[in-house]
């Protein structure tokens, strides 16, 4: 039997309440093309659409009327034995190390959601590249954490594969008997070295027109048109876009998305509940990226 997915309801009313898909990832704590999802998989699963939408107006179907009552007796019962629950409420500290790019894109769907299963516990989140992290994870620094990589890592509890892409400014193009301008990090840089390496097995002369530490001076650099920059598809800013072939460009590889922690670390309730919370939205945002 099928079973409704109790973050799905709650999307489902956040939209009814505030009536745009914007507004309710905001109150959800999700990005607008992962609550669009959500209400798309919803619609799949009921085999009948819940909104008629008219430009940017969105009303309620006759079925999404009567599912959103449900929704709502639902979540209240689902409220309540939390209530009940509290006595044994989990609490304690955790630390989170992530990369940069996904202190905007992905985190803080995993902050809403930690905060509201957990309201006693405390989360504290460091940024950081994925090599540095990977090292503070092994010194016991942090007990959870999320990089990047070139192949999985071997305490990865969950991984995917997710593409690299150029990203630039629309009027980008490449300049006859001029090196190419890479706005990067400065080294150890996973995208960097991922960047040059192919455009050196492309035989395409580089160099660096930008060097940060930063990603919004990166972004800036790049809106510049100080050089070009590889990342996830996920951090694409306004006013940048993908670029490809079409550009002249050559091919990414892919890499890993991995969430890693100490087998033994993970065994403490506080740490795998944010753990299972972490995977659940990395796998929403790695399919919504692809």
């Amino acid at each position: 039997m099928k079973t409704l997915d109790l973050a799905i309801m709650r999307t489902l009313l956040a939209a009814v309440e505030t009536g745009s898909f914007a507004a309710a990832a905001r109150k959800v704590g999700r990005s607008e093309s992962a609550v669009s999802l959500q209400l798309k998989r919803l619609e799949e699963q009921i085999g009948e659409p819940v909104f008629l939408r008219t430009g940017k107006q969105m009303t309620l179907t006759a079925t999404g009327v009567r599912l959103a009552g449900y929704a709502r007796r639902l979540l209240d019962l689902n409220d309540e034995a939390l209530s009940v629950a509290s006595e044994n409420a989990i609490d304690g500290a955790v630390t989170l190390g992530v990369p940069h790019d996904v202190t905007e894109t992905w985190l803080p769907a995993v902050i809403a959601g930690f905060r509201r299963n957990h309201p006693s516990a405390t989360l504290e989140v460091v940024e950081g590249r994925s090599s540095i992290l990977l090292s503070r994870l092994a010194d016991d620094q942090i007990d959870l954490a999320i990089v990047f990589s070139a192949t999985r890592p071997e305490n990865a509890l969950w991984s995917a594969d997710l593409s690299m892409v150029w990203i630039g400014r629309d009027d980008f193009g490449l300049r006859k008997n001029e090196p190419l301008q890479l706005a990067a990090f400065d080294p150890p840089c996973f995208f960097r070295a991922a960047a040059i390496a192919s455009l050196e097995r492309a035989e395409m002369d580089w160099s660096i027109g930008y060097a940060s530490n930063t990603l919004p001076d990166l972004w800036s650099a790049v809106k510049l048109g100080l050089g070009i920059a590889v990342r996830t598809p996920a951090a694409v800013p306004a006013g940048l876009a993908i670029l490809d072939g079409k550009h002249g460009l050559p091919e990414l590889p892919p890499f890993h998305v991995s969430l890693c922690g100490s087998a033994t670390e993970t065994k403490r309730p506080i740490t795998n509940s944010l753990r299972a919370i972490l995977e659940e939205c990395l796998a929403l945002s790695v399919q919504t990226a692809t």
